[in-house]
């Protein structure tokens, strides 16, 4: 069992992670003021001194913390450690992103460190260092203090001395010649409130977070795919599939461990990786005479590029270069993030490796087995040849089975359908979601739901539920062949259809040629923009030709969003 310590915008994240599993765990908060809705974990409020907690996890069997709390909560931390180390239970820490230290700004290590040289300040440091900050007051500097507008916090401010109209309430600024606030990273918004004080004029002061010692961080991650791999590690058993690494992030691991070898003379066993999320990972990696290398880990998705050797040779140069070796496949056709000829590693990972490694290098990525491997995938009918893709979006794997995906589905429509929203908005993922969101701002979030490639199970659900309005978001790759009546859009149940693509195209009064074309998307460019609304309404149609049995009782809207967030409706 685990046992996480949330209210914090990690403990959320946090719960996310862990309701994918499909597993029982327990949520604890100090005030229990957090909203959050939990459907495998169970919530448990209030503060635990160490007696407390210590009895907690040996009565409900904990087997692994984690610790989200914020990282201002240094007596929790603490406690933390202090029952870990007791009952032999690992803790994963979920530490915050928190950006350079700004030599602009004054870095205090303590409240009594706050400079005596200005006339006002606002206090954004949380209801809790009210009387930490009562002596400024003493001392004749105009203090305010900005907390949450909420009853609790309104109360305790009040008794720790602080009156009225020394309040505001966030996200609310007053006048001030100075600002004090919490380096509390980018999920405190600490990035955001900096730049809103400087715009008018304040100065800023900062508190340091506590230092994270050695004795509290075996295991520390900063972001959600770090979270679920550090839990794969510990408690194998609570994620029935587990999770894997793309074969841009190999890349990556493997250009960054030869580069440090290169510059530094170092040969880690394992390299920190940032993902395209920002959050930092480590990865394995190895060694021969003149290169570095990572082993493609899968997991537990089924994928015919695990257990290969993804390797970097590292070389000097005057700029920052990225060249394809043995086994890696080349663009022969337009349709790709670059065009033929080049080496078939893709945006994303090229990105990674340029935000990883910041010097000037040559790096020359190979796969020896690439070359056979690549037969067996879609890459030939792609129009990718001579070895494999180094792709990856996110830079991790996650495997689901189809039953897990479709219960989590069906849990969150009835969580949908409780929220008491008027609609139902059903999208493929958070790209799509992020599009159609902006036309339901009054919608809340448990209204929006990801179907994945389930479409046709998605609505089934929503008919067995009798959701009577739903919306469905759909970008042109599952669009082309859910028009063409796949309900499940996996690219291991159906590929693009160019002949049905074509046929769209004539009912549509289109004459354009695809026979080169490789990705849907590509029709976005390639079909004149004066015949993009016809087209769009043609794709729609066949859409709801398809999906509308299967809600025979509601009423469905199609939405056909573009690659840069415009909307298409019937």
């Amino acid at each position: 069992m685990i046992l996480v310590f949330g209210g914090t915008t990690e403990g959320r994240k946090a719960v996310e992670v862990l309701e994918e599993a499909g597993n029982a765990y327990y949520y604890s908060t100090k005030t229990g003021e957090q909203d959050i809705t939990l459907h495998h974990g169970q919530r448990i409020d209030g503060a635990l001194d160490a007696e407390a907690m210590q009895t907690f996890c040996c009565e409900y069997g904990i087997r692994l913390i984690v610790d989200a709390a914020h990282p201002f909560a240094s007596q929790l931390h603490e406690t933390i450690t202090q029952v870990s180390e007791a009952l032999n239970v690992p803790v994963i820490r979920y530490e915050r992103i928190y950006p350079p230290r700004d030599p602009d700004i004054t870095w205090i290590d303590d409240y009594s460190q706050v400079p005596r040289d200005i006339h006002s300040l606002l206090a954004a440091t949380g209801v809790q260092s009210i009387s930490k900050l009562k002596y400024l007051e003493a001392e004749g500097i105009k203090v305010a203090y900005r907390i949450l507008n909420r009853e609790s916090s309104i109360a305790l401010a009040h008794q720790q001395g602080a009156t009225d109209d020394q309040l505001c309430f966030y996200p609310q600024t007053i006048e001030a010649e100075a600002i004090l606030m919490k380096e509390s990273g980018e999920s405190g918004g600490f990035s955001e409130k900096v730049a809103e004080a400087k715009e008018k004029g304040m100065r800023i002061i900062a508190l340091k977070r506590p230092e994270i010692t050695q004795r509290n961080r075996p295991y520390c991650v900063n972001g959600p795919h770090g979270l679920r791999r550090a839990v794969e590690k510990l408690l194998p058993e609570f994620f029935p599939l587990h999770s894997g690494l793309t074969t841009g992030t190999c890349a990556t691991a493997a250009a960054v461990a030869e580069t440090l070898r290169l510059l530094k003379g170092e040969t880690p066993a394992e390299v920190p990786v940032i993902l395209p999320n920002g959050e930092t990972i480590s990865v394995s990696v190895g060694y021969s005479d003149d290169y570095a290398y990572c082993i493609k880990e899968a997991g537990d998705d089924p994928d015919v590029t695990n257990g290969l050797e993804i390797r970097a040779k590292v070389d000097p140069a005057e700029d920052f270069e990225i060249l394809g070796g043995e086994g890696v496949g080349r663009f022969t056709l337009p349709g790709f993030d670059y065009p033929p000829g080049e080496a078939a590693i893709n945006k994303a990972p090229r990105e990674m490796m340029h935000h990883n490694i910041k010097e000037n290098v040559r790096i020359t990525i190979s796969v020896p087995d690439g070359a056979e491997i690549a037969r067996r995938t879609f890459n030939p009918r792609l129009g990718i040849e001579g070895g494999i893709s180094i792709i990856g979006v996110s830079g991790i794997v996650k495997p689901f089975s189809e039953e897990a995906f479709i219960d989590s589905i069906r849990k969150c429509m009835t969580v949908a359908k409780a929220s008491g929203a008027e609609r139902v908005v059903i999208n493929s993922g958070g790209k799509s979601e992020r599009f159609v969101k902006a036309l339901y701002p009054d919608l809340p979030q448990q209204a929006f739901v990801e179907y994945g490639n389930y479409i046709g199970v998605t609505l089934k659900i929503a008919h067995e539920l009798d959701i009577r309005n739903v919306t469905l978001g759909v970008m042109l790759g599952k669009a082309v062949k859910l028009a063409a009546g796949h309900l499940d859009t996996h690219s291991r149940k159906t590929v693009m259809d160019k002949a049905f693509i074509q046929q769209l195209l004539m009912e549509s009064g289109i004459s354009i040629d695809i026979s080169d074309m490789t990705l849907a998307r590509e029709l976005w460019e390639r079909i004149p923009a004066n015949q993009l609304d016809t087209f769009a309404h043609r794709i729609i149609q066949h859409c709801a030709e398809h999906c509308n049995p299967i809600l025979p009782n509601g009423q469905l809207t199609i939405l056909l969003i573009d690659d840069n967030g415009k909307i298409y409706e019937v």
